[in-house]
């Protein structure tokens, strides 16, 4: 049997999707601290982004024309 949630209180339908859920997150933020990969600064991530944004902009302006 699913339980309602509060629509207000909740972003889960059910208590067993938030369950659900719970678990997964819990799972993926382990995996993550568990991982051996050298950590990339949040500055050079955001830079890489911004450079593929404008990038892809430069793109969609130059087929506008």
């Amino acid at each position: 049997m699913t339980t309602p949630l509060d629509p207000i209180v909740s972003e889960f339908a059910t208590v067993e999707e938030a369950e659900a859920y719970d678990k997964w997150f819990r799972e993926k933020v382990r995996r993550s601290m568990a991982d051996t990969r050298p950590r990339i600064p949040h500055d050079q991530v955001m830079a890489e982004m911004e450079e593929i944004i404008l990038a892809a902009e430069r793109r969609h302006k130059s087929r506008a024309t």
